[in-house]
């Protein structure tokens, strides 16, 4: 049967929708491109045209946004057309009296009875497959086996139908794992697929099967089992690997406890000629995954949250064994409070038993469906490992990682986990889960997410050098304040000074952290009190422009009001801050602030005129502000849509106070020039916006009053 008689004739439209452009892109290619084919019938308003010819033509044309292929050349609309062109007829048939799940069940099981099914024997066979290819209709198993034909194998053609789960929407496409992180699972197996002896595999969470035909352990010696306790996905799996002619060697099951329940652990062995696989429990995996498609109702305090699937994977590795676990990164974030949680309690256990080799923080909306959720991806060790290794885990941050190499960041995470050799500290480090005197440790109660924990000092920068550098392009551009700009001694420092976290200060009571509110727009007008705002915080709107009257603010009782010496932040993609020299202000979240518990103490003892003690004042405003700002805290933010900071997360340096009054009393000068300066420019843009508007509307004449020279 010929390409040509296999397809109908498409329309313009149907080119449009299997190639996923816009009817204004086929409009213009048949305008602009005398090669484009010619019409073979239809009408003028509606043409029809050749399927194959349309493919020829657009095999010519790379999709530009489109990422390289393994071979390095780009996906070309032409494939994006075939692939449409092959599922038209099941799409057609999805949105008849069939369900999308239900439609690709069916199809799945004629591509399994094309594959490893159609030559096995009824028993064999996983029950619901011989009904569920009795339910397909003869026009869905003509198209599946046409597919088969096309491409090749019955594989090839169950990952075609598995394509339609995206199109139409359904849930098997929404929980699949990411094509990336099934790369670097399969890339971190690999050293332990690689032994001459045979391994035991095992996938807790399976799903439809990426993650296993990936990892491609089905030789017939290893181990292989997966487990899935959703029937619909279930059958997909089973039908997907029969299709593949995979089936054979790999134990599916539908919960974890069914590898467990036949015979003691102790009797199973890999030697050949051993006793029936199919009358023995599973052996300790060799390789254990689990990426469990967790929903949004899970949370922190339930102990079946989503760490158990850690300690499950924990309980099932061999003493040299490997096990990855996608987690959400809200159950390494979330720290530990005066009541500690299932999550947390898990979590620190994990840790204190020295399970945990590494922690990868994966890209952010790396789920095409779940663009609004963050994971990260556990490495766990078996117990023999753990008592040769030392107790520490390797963080890395791939969401940075992938910033700054794209698509190979799958590969700098394997590299930093076999290296073994200390990495560069803003994207990996190595961090003891054992507490030591003047260093943090993963047991300390905060967040263990990388994005937390990795300082971000700016890299390869020579800080003096760039300081002087600094100093002297302010005195070339600010010759009036040479004085001043000369005043200011620069030196390095002989220790690198230790830092120590905002989070720890709240705790003890030295900074108090002031959460924004919640105010209806129509009760801020013009008159009342300052408020704070995202606007104002982004220079959108100048401070004071909005207000709220004190009678509105008291339909909200949880409002404070600022204090002189508060400092405004804003955590989003990035850290903005600024000092409040006056207080008085009302914070709109998503503002927040901090108060040095010491400076109003300070401040009334200067207005007294009593002795001030500034030994007691460990951190001041201004020096607050810029420290919280500085690159090392701009890159904690975790956030999958809106990146945010954790105000505990942040550190400060141990300084003397003395040279926190130094940094405090030049970091205000200079501010006082910034707003000098900020007020000229601000009183000429209003100057020039004065006259062009006047001149605009034809009722001023400009001219200068001096003799303004040759006219060029």
């Amino acid at each position: 049967m010929t390409e040509l008689r296999r397809y109908e004739p498409v329309t313009l439209g149907e080119i449009k929708e299997l190639a996923e452009v816009g009817r204004p892109t086929v409009s213009n290619w048949r305008r602009r491109h005398a090669s484009f084919p010619d019409a073979i019938g239809g009408t003028e308003s509606k043409p029809l045209f050749d399927a194959e010819e349309i493919g020829k033509w657009l095999d010519e044309r790379p999709v530009p946004t489109s990422e390289p292929q393994p071979d390095g050349t780009l996906p070309t609309y032409g494939a994006r057309f075939r692939d449409g062109l092959r599922l038209r007829r099941l799409v057609t048939l999805a949105h008849g009296t069939l369900g999308a799940d239900e439609l690709i069940v069916q199809a799945l099981a004629v591509a399994a009875m094309e594959g490893e099914g159609g030559g096995s024997i009824e028993e064999s066979l996983p029950a619901s497959l011989l009904p569920d290819f009795d339910r397909a209709d003869s026009e869905l198993v003509r198209t599946v086996r046409d597919l088969v034909a096309e491409l090749g194998s019955a594989g090839a053609a169950a990952e075609a139908v598995l394509q339609l789960a995206g199109r139409l929407e359904s849930d098997l496409a929404m929980d699949a794992t990411p094509r990336p992180v099934v790369e670097l699972i399969d890339a971190l197996a690999g050293p332990v697929l690689s032994v001459a002896e045979p391994t035991a595999v095992l996938n807790l969470c399976a799903g439809t099967g990426d993650v296993l035909l990936a990892l491609d352990a089905d030789d017939g010696e290893n181990r292989v089992a997966a487990v899935e306790s959703d029937p619909v996905r279930r059958k997909v799996l089973e039908y997907r690997l029969l299709a593949h002619w995979a089936a054979g060697e790999i134990l599916v099951c539908a919960e974890p406890w069914e590898l467990d329940e036949l015979r003691p652990r102790a009797e199973w062995s890999l030697v050949p000629g051993a006793a029936d696989p199919a009358a023995s429990s599973f052996p300790d995996g060799d390789f254990v995954v689990a990426d469990p498609p967790y929903a949004s109702g899970e949370h922190e305090r339930d102990e079946e949250g989503p760490l158990r699937w850690a300690w499950e994977t924990i309980r099932r590795l061999g003493p040299e064994g490997q096990g990855l676990v996608v987690v959400p990164s809200w159950t390494l974030s979330r720290p530990r409070g005066g009541v500690v949680t299932a999550n947390a309690r898990m979590r620190e256990d994990l840790f204190k038993l020295g399970a945990v080799e590494a922690i990868v923080q994966l890209p952010r909306r790396i789920h095409t469906f779940r663009t609004g959720a963050e994971h990260a991806l556990l490495v766990l060790r078996g117990e023999a490992r753990r008592s040769r290794e030392a107790a520490q885990v390797l963080l890395i941050d791939a969401d940075r990682l992938a910033r700054r190499v794209g698509d190979a960041w799958p590969e700098n995470v394997v590299g930093l986990l076999r290296s073994k050799e200390t990495p560069v500290s803003q994207e990996a480090q190595w961090m003891p889960t054992a507490a030591r005197s003047g260093s943090p440790s993963l047991l300390d109660g905060r967040s263990v997410l990388p994005a937390h924990r990795l300082a971000s000092p700016e890299k390869g920068l020579d800080h003096f050098a760039a300081t002087v550098e600094a100093r002297q392009s302010a005195f070339a551009a600010l010759p009036h304040l040479k004085q001043w700009i000369g005043d200011l001694g620069v030196g390095k420092r002989e220790h690198r000074a230790e830092h120590f976290k905002i989070g720890g200060q709240l705790r003890a009571g030295q900074l108090r952290l002031l959460s924004g509110h919640r105010i209806r727009e129509s009760d801020i007008g013009d008159a009342g009190v300052p408020v704070i705002g995202r606007e104002e915080m982004l220079g959108a709107l100048p401070i004071g422009e909005r207000r709220i009257m004190l009678e509105d603010l008291a339909a909200y009782p949880q409002s404070l009001m600022t204090e002189q010496g508060d400092v405004f932040l804003l955590t989003e993609h990035g850290v903005r801050t600024q000092v409040d020299d006056a207080g008085g202000c009302v914070l709109l979240a998503p503002v927040q602030g901090l108060r040095i518990a010491a400076y109003r103490k300070y401040l009334m003892d200067l207005a007294e005129g009593e002795t001030v003690r500034p030994e007691r004042l460990w951190m001041r405003p201004h020096a607050l502000a810029r420290l919280l700002a500085a690159p090392r805290n701009q890159q904690r933010g975790s956030g999958s849509l809106v990146r945010r900071v954790s105000v505990k997360d942040m550190d400060l340096p141990q300084l003397p106070v003395e040279e926190i009054a130094d940094l405090e009393a030049v970091l205000a000068e200079t501010e006082r020039h910034r707003t000098e300066v900020r007020r000229q420019l601000t009183a000429l843009d209003m100057l020039a916006e004065r006259l062009a508007a006047g001149v605009a509307d034809g009722d001023l004449r400009l001219r200068k009053r001096s003799d303004p020279g040759p006219r060029v």
